[in-house]
C-alpha cells in the first residue's frame, strides 16, 4: 500500500459517547497526528455547508466519522465508497412517553393512539424520524402488534441538519445563528398540547425532557434484555472511513483506531472525568448523564466488531431497507474492513479489550 503524507484528517463524532470523541475534545487524536504533520480539522465546524454535510453522507476524502449508524448505513447504501472499521455499544435510554392526561399506561394502550413523528423535508436521510420509527415499532412487537396499530401523526421541520455551523464553547458543542423555531421539538409541543397521544425520545435530553414536563414513561426499549430491540440509531454506533484513507494512508487509519481504543481504555480508567466529559459533549449535566447511559457509562466506551453488534446492525439495516429510508439491502459483512482493528490489536500489548 502507498504510504503518501496525509495532508488533512477531517473528523466528525455525533454529540453522544463515542471513544473519538474524547480521542478529540482530549487532544489524543492530533497529537498522534503531529509527527506526521498532518493538519486536523473538524468538518461540522467549517464554515463550508456541503463540508458540514458530509457528517451525513460521508462525502469527503480522507475523513473519519464515529456516531449514529443511520447515516453512515445510508451512505454506504448510496454506493458512498467508505469501510466499517469498528462498531461501539453504548446504550441509552430510548423512550415512549406520553402526558398523564392521555391515559396511555402501557404499550397496549397505545392501540389507535395518536403518536407524533417527525418529519424532516430537505435532508438526504431523515434519521430522527428513522429512529423513531424504530422504537415504536420494537415497543409494539413485544406486545404482539405493529406500527399499523397506531396513527402516526408527522410532525414538519423545514431546513437541514447541516444548515447551521458548530463549535466548541467550554467543550460544547454550540450551533452558530441558534434558530429556536428550527430547533424546537414539535412532536413535544404537540404532545404537551394534547394533540398527540405520545412520542419517541432518546438519551440524556430524554429523561431531562420527561422529567421536566411531568410525562409518563411506558417503555425504555433501551433498557430491554434483548439486544435486537435495543437496537437503534446509537446501538451501536459506526466508526467509518472513506476507501481512499484507508487504502492509501493505512497507516493513518491505524492510528485513528489507536487513539479510539486508548481513549476508551481511559475512559474505564476514570469514571468521574469521562461523566465530565460526556455531560460537555451532550450539553447536559452528569446526572442526566448518569440516567441515561446509567453509572457505569465509562465502561459502554468499547469499540470493537463483536458478532453482536454485527447481527444488529444487520437487523437494524434491514428496517431501514423495509421502511425505505435507504435505497436497497446489503450484507454488512461486505461493508466491514476487519485488517486495521486486527492490526492494532496485533501491534501492541498495551491494549486489552
Amino acid at each position: 500500500m502507498s504510504q503518501t503524507p496525509l495532508d488533512t484528517l477531517w473528523y466528525t463524532h455525533s454529540p453522544v459517547p463515542t471513544g473519538l470523541g474524547i480521542a478529540v475534545e482530549s487532544g489524543r487524536l492530533a497529537e498522534a497526528f503531529l509527527p506526521t504533520g498532518t493538519n486536523i480539522q473538524a468538518l461540522r465546524e467549517s464554515s463550508e455547508r456541503d463540508i458540514r454535510e458530509a457528517h451525513f453522507d460521508h462525502h469527503l476524502p480522507n475523513s473519519v466519522r464515529h456516531g449514529g449508524n443511520i447515516p453512515a448505513i445510508w451512505a454506504y447504501a448510496n454506493c458512498s465508497d467508505t469501510r466499517l472499521l469498528g462498531l461501539s455499544w453504548s446504550d441509552e435510554v430510548q423512550l415512549i412517553l406520553t402526558t398523564v392526561e392521555s391515559g396511555v399506561k402501557t404499550v397496549r394502550d397505545l392501540k389507535h393512539r395518536r403518536f407524533g413523528i417527525p418529519k424532516w423535508a430537505n435532508v438526504q436521510i431523515d434519521f430522527t424520524r428513522a429512529q423513531a420509527l424504530r422504537g415504536l415499532e420494537n415497543a409494539l412487537k413485544l406486545e404482539g402488534m405493529s406500527v399499523s396499530d397506531v396513527d402516526l401523526v408527522d410532525y414538519p421541520y423545514g431546513g437541514t441538519y447541516s444548515d447551521e455551523q458548530v463549535r466548541h464553547v467550554h467543550g460544547a458543542q454550540v450551533s452558530f445563528g441558534f434558530n429556536r423555531t428550527q430547533r424546537r421539538n414539535n412532536e413535544l409541543i404537540g404532545l404537551l398540547r394534547g394533540d398527540i397521544d405520545a412520542i419517541f425520545l432518546k438519551g440524556a435530553h430524554a429523561v431531562q425532557l420527561a422529567d421536566e414536563f411531568g410525562l409518563h414513561i411506558v417503555i425504555d426499549t433501551g433498557s430491554h434484555p434483548d439486544p435486537m430491540i435495543r437496537s437503534n440509531n446509537g446501538t451501536p454506533r459506526t466508526l467509518t472511513v472513506d476507501r481512499h484513507l484507508l487504502e492509501h494512508h493505512f497507516d493513518a487509519a491505524k492510528t485513528i483506531v489507536d487513539c479510539v481504543l486508548r481513549a476508551e481504555q481511559w475512559a474505564w480508567a476514570n469514571p468521574e472525568k469521562t461523566r465530565q466529559f460526556l455531560a460537555r459533549e451532550l450539553n447536559t449535566s452528569e446526572y442526566w448523564v448518569a440516567t441515561a447511559y446509567g453509572e457505569d457509562a465509562h465502561r459502554r466506551l468499547r469499540t470493537m466488531l463483536d458478532e453482536q453488534s454485527i447481527l444488529a446492525l444487520q437487523d437494524f439495516t434491514d428496517f431501514l431497507q423495509r421502511w425505505q429510508f435507504i435505497p436497497r439491502r446489503f450484507d454488512v459483512r461486505d461493508w466491514i474492513d476487519f485488517s486495521v482493528l486486527e492490526s492494532v490489536l496485533g501491534a501492541t500489548s498495551k491494549l486489552s479489550i
